[in-house]
């Protein structure tokens, strides 16, 4: 896609958070000013880069070709196409796992590294001299999975930066930039907590700022960090869980010989999260579906689980939840409301039946929490502000753990796209200037 426009002259450090939903580029100036990239889109310009991408082919053998687009550009196109393609999202998801090492679009095989670098090559297409600024990109405090290797969701992630032109980059935890943006007005000694809510992760850092620290601002020091692999695309899941799935299958019979068997759950259990429903497209899995449609007892909602993959109906149907689970945030009932394809599902959802399903979600980001708090040797009354960033944040049952917790007064909410990414520009340009000091 055509980039704004290139670093500035004056550009000295830049912060990359890249992340499970959208991604921030934010370039730190010699003066201390930190300015966000701005990316042109068809309905205006926009800082957060959705973090996708969209595949397709073009031409005939033998003169096919692979074409792609990312961010703003896979999602108008994955609206509109209609043509076989593979549109993907989520990627960071997958970092910590080795169960995702490579898939095959249109027969050409790309590994996990491969198709991050495509996407960070997007993103930071036109910025010059990458190689000679201080770059700090963001890292989640625990990644996402349920036994996240970290060492593996590293060394992948700097083999995609390098493989995009970025050779030399240092990482930060997200909330630490977050944090960072929250304390660069402060005048005063401060504790803080740091609650950086994420599409895969949520994160927390204790902070402490106190004088002392370069170009004026305070000296920032991390008292503890901890987090936990539940976020905004879990609550994505839940919706999916109770409201969609039932609709496409899910818990319904098919004939195996003279026995009445259930589906098998993975099928479903894949089709509920993002960074899994978009690699479902493959010869096996389809093959699979169309069997079991053969023998189901309700062949009709598994022809339309076969639809949303064979189609690529992901992004329609994520747009479909993540538009109810928003106006839950101030609603006690949503519509979800689906249609494409021929596929139509409709579902009320009561702000009470989401508060019931995500309960133990909530529950989770409330341990992660209370383990910053422990870490830190910091009780919750010596918290003397709480900085929230990320459209979890706005969930009625999350906020309200916190009000129970600091009470309102203590709680600043932050920009849930600019924050991280600032923050990280600014700890870039703090540690440049410290190596040119030394």
């Amino acid at each position: 896609m055509t980039i704004a426009a290139k670093a500035p002259e004056d550009v000295a450090a830049i912060g990359i958070d890249f992340g499970t939903t959208n991604s921030v580029v934010a370039l730190a100036h010699h003066d201390g000013h930190v300015t966000t990239r701005s990316f042109p889109t068809h309905a205006g310009p926009v800082d957060a880069y959705r973090s996708a991408l969209m595949f397709w082919r073009e031409g005939r053998p033998p003169a096919t070709a692979i074409r792609h687009a990312s961010g703003p550009d896979a999602l108008h196109m994955a609206i509109d196409m209609t043509s076989e393609h593979r549109f993907l999202q989520s990627l960071k998801t997958h970092l910590s796992s080795r169960a995702f090492q490579d898939t095959r679009l249109f027969g050409k095989l790309y590994s996990l590294e491969d198709l991050i670098s495509v996407f960070l090559s997007d993103l930071t297409a036109g910025l010059d001299g990458l190689d000679k600024l201080s770059l700090i990109s963001g890292r989640p405090v625990v990644f996402a999975g349920d036994r996240p290797d970290e060492e593996l969701a590293l060394s992948r992630l700097t083999a995609a930066y390098a493989a995009g032109g970025m050779a030399s980059v240092d990482y930060a935890y997200e909330p630490l930039g977050a944090a960072y943006w929250y304390a660069r007005n402060l005048t005063r000694a401060e504790t803080m907590l740091v609650a950086d809510f994420g599409g895969g992760t949520s994160d927390f850092s204790v902070m402490r700022f106190e004088p002392g620290g370069d170009a004026g601002r305070l000296k920032a020091i991390p008292l503890s960090h901890a987090g936990v692999g539940v976020a905004g695309d879990s609550f994505d899941y839940r919706i999916i869980e109770h409201a969609v799935s039932p609709r496409l299958g899910k818990d319904s019979r098919y004939r195996s010989f003279d026995k009445w068997l259930p589906v098998p759950a993975h099928y479903h259990a894949a089709f509920a999260q993002w960074h899994r429903l978009s690699l479902m497209k493959s010869r096996e899995t389809m093959t699979e579906l169309k069997a079991l449609i053969r023998d189901s007892e309700d062949p009709a909602k598994l022809e339309d689980l076969l639809a949303v993959i064979e189609y690529d109906l992901g992004y329609a149907l994520y747009r479909a939840v993540s538009a109810a689970k928003i106006a839950l945030s101030s609603a006690d009932e949503a519509l979800l409301s689906f249609n494409e394809m021929g596929v139509t599902i409709e579902a009320t959802i009561n702000r009470s039946d989401f508060d019931r399903w995500i309960a133990d979600d909530v529950n989770a980001i409330e341990g992660a929490l209370d383990e910053a708090l422990a870490r830190a040797g910091t009780a919750p009354e010596a918290i003397e502000a709480v900085f929230m960033t990320g459209g979890t944040s706005h969930v009625p049952s999350v906020r309200a753990l916190f009000d129970r917790r600091f009470g309102p007064a203590r709680i600043h909410v932050g920009d849930a796209f600019r924050s991280v990414a600032s923050g990280l520009a600014l700890i870039a340009l703090d540690r440049q200037r410290a190596a040119i000091s030394a």
